[in-house]
């Protein structure tokens, strides 16, 4: 499991443990690559159930990044994730909360 107070996700493919987590440079690529104006825009679509296969990718994507990973999508095509698309779409819905989430302690801790 990553660690959620680092707002980190952990994903097994091709029976490999990687690291995910969206830094801010990862999450400036990741609107580009959605069409997304607004980072709320981004997480209206997975709270409504509006994203789609190719969103889920793209998140899963920047979040290797974010996590050091220096490939590209084209390399995670033929890719087994552990737990299969489902387990994708939950990693890339908890890439989005834990990118947004206050720190323990909230405001003050800003």
């Amino acid at each position: 499991m990553g660690n959620p107070f680092a707002s980190e996700v952990a994903l097994v493919m091709d029976g490999e443990r990687r690291v995910l987590k969206l830094t801010l440079g990862a999450l400036a690529e990741l609107e580009a690559a959605m069409g997304a104006d607004t980072l709320v825009e981004l997480v209206g679509r997975f709270e409504a159930g509006s994203f789609s296969t190719r969103d889920v990718m793209k998140l899963i994507v920047a979040g290797l990044r974010g996590g050091g990973w220096q490939g590209a999508s084209a390399d995670l095509l033929s890719v087994e994730i552990e737990g299969g698309p489902m387990a994708a779409a939950r990693a890339a819905a908890l890439l989005l909360a834990r990118a947004f989430m206050l720190p323990e302690g909230g405001q003050d801790a800003l």
